[in-house]
């Protein structure tokens, strides 16, 4: 089954470029959590504080206090992509095209791009930094981290397929790069993981026998012996017949966002409720 993109109304008249401000008769006000929006339910909805048809949205990571997100656009008819951020300051949004973007870890001190990285300094960041030798030699797309410091991140093969890597923190080392076991590591172009803060499951998405589509979402919740469990398919009202990936739940456990391809070539942020991760976990 494929899902039809809602209709979107545009909330913002003009972009914040460069991070100028803008009056209020110029631009549309923002306020409240997740950027003003209406949350959804257990049916996915689309995340559109400022989307048009002419971009493509992807990935996002909110800082832990809520009040920060980060995400990547594309504009479908010139090519030029960017990174943005909304800012929330006395409760109102404001939207900023920065030079960086990147997944935010649970504790907000680091920014992760692939393979690079960036420190959180006052109210900005740093410049890039390398993860180190024990990563050179990986084609990464998305890098995330736990609380406990473990990477989890995705190996883009030469071929367009990849496979998942974990690197444990133990006694403040730095574990040389390991591939997770089939049960995660099945089908093809697996990739864009997502580790939950306490360890206790991950998100990716991967084309696999008895999917919905191009690419579906996957999870695997830890089993008390450590193992992963098998893979569970997010099923139908996540996944459609096109691609649907790039999952993560925001730092306060109420939502999961992810892409859907809606319209091709448009991609689209959607949410919904995280208590779907629960009734998966019961399964």
């Amino acid at each position: 089954m494929k899902d039809v993109c809602k209709s979107i109304i545009l909330l913002l008249s003009t972009l914040v470029i460069s991070g100028k401000s803008f009056s209020q008769e110029e631009l549309a006000v923002l306020e409240g959590p997740y950027i003003g929006q209406k949350p959804p339910g257990l049916i996915p909805e689309v995340f559109a504080p400022s989307v048009s048809t002419e971009y493509r949205d992807w990935g996002g990571s909110f800082t832990p206090d809520m009040k920060e997100y980060y995400f990547g656009r594309r504009n479908n008819n010139s090519g030029k992509s960017s990174n943005v951020v909304f800012k929330s300051n006395n409760n109102r949004w404001h939207e900023s095209i920065v030079p960086w973007g990147g997944f935010i870890s649970p504790d907000g001190k680091t920014m992760h791009n692939g393979k690079q990285f960036r420190e959180r300094i006052g109210d900005g960041w740093s410049e890039l930094k390398s993860l180190g030798p024990l990563f050179e030699d990986f084609r990464i797309m998305r890098l995330t981290a736990s609380l406990k410091g473990t990477y989890v991140f995705d190996e883009v093969g030469t071929n367009g397929d990849g496979i998942l890597r974990y690197s444990r923190l133990v006694n403040g080392k730095r574990e040389a790069p390991r591939p997770f076991s089939e049960e995660i590591n099945t089908g093809k172009w697996t990739a864009h993981p997502f580790i939950a803060p306490d360890e206790s499951y991950i998100i990716w998405d991967s084309e696999r026998d008895g999917g919905y589509g191009d690419s579906d979402m996957y999870i695997s919740f830890r089993q008390e012996d450590g193992s992963w469990g098998a893979a569970i398919n997010f099923g139908e009202k996540i996944n459609t017949d096109g691609e649907d990936g790039g999952g993560y739940v925001t730092p306060d456990g109420k939502y999961l966002f992810y892409c859907r391809r809606c319209v091709p070539p448009d991609f689209e942020i959607m949410w919904v409720d995280a208590q779907i991760i629960e009734k998966l976990r019961s399964k």
